[in-house]
């Protein structure tokens, strides 16, 4: 496939090179693709980046390429779908430092129309699409509030707003998420 690129505008140097440091900032599905790239770039900018990822092997080696970069960063096996296992990844975290940022990046797609999307295909996408967000927002608030605040953002899609043919259950996830605010 062919790959297409359009800038839109110019990158600000100021959104660049924007200073992280002293943060620790939390990422869910930091292992890959746009997750990864945040990872990547807050690190890059000052922050102590911890990756959250069910892909252990894959997280561990983001970490890695961070820290030969001459980042900090640290991977930790974390469904995210599961209440108590997130409860439990960030009851480490909280002995370990304060956190400022949350980003709450993991998510799945389906490819399915709503005549071919299963209820159990509904309820996996929206277990880590949805449920996830609430999960780790909830884990993390309390903390953020008594330790004097901090920054929990809510990755979606362009689907949230734009129904994509064949993405039927994504695009209802995403427009949780969007209406979550």
């Amino acid at each position: 496939m062919e790959e297409r690129r359009l800038t839109l505008k110019s990158p600000d140097i100021r959104a660049r090179n924007f200073r992280l440091d002293n943060k620790i900032a939390v990422i869910t599905g930091g292992s890959s693709g746009i997750g990864r790239a945040i990872a990547q770039r807050f690190a890059t900018n000052g922050a102590r980046v911890c990756i959250l990822d069910i892909n252990e092997t894959e997280g561990k080696q983001a970490a890695e390429e961070i820290i030969a970069d001459g980042g900090e960063a640290a991977a930790y096996k974390c469904d995210v779908s599961t209440f108590e296992n997130v409860q439990n990844v960030f009851q480490e975290l909280f002995r370990r430092d304060r956190i400022h940022i949350l980003v709450n990046n993991a998510g799945i797609a389906h490819v399915g129309n709503l005549e071919n999307t299963t209820e159990s295909d509904v309820d996996s996408i929206f277990r880590v699409n949805v449920k996830s967000m609430y999960y780790c927002m909830q884990a993390c608030i309390g903390h953020m509030k008594s330790s004097g605040g901090g920054v929990i953002l809510n990755m979606a899609s362009i689907a949230a707003s734009a129904g994509i043919a064949d993405r039927f259950a994504y695009s209802m996830s995403k427009g949780a998420v969007v209406g979550d605010v």
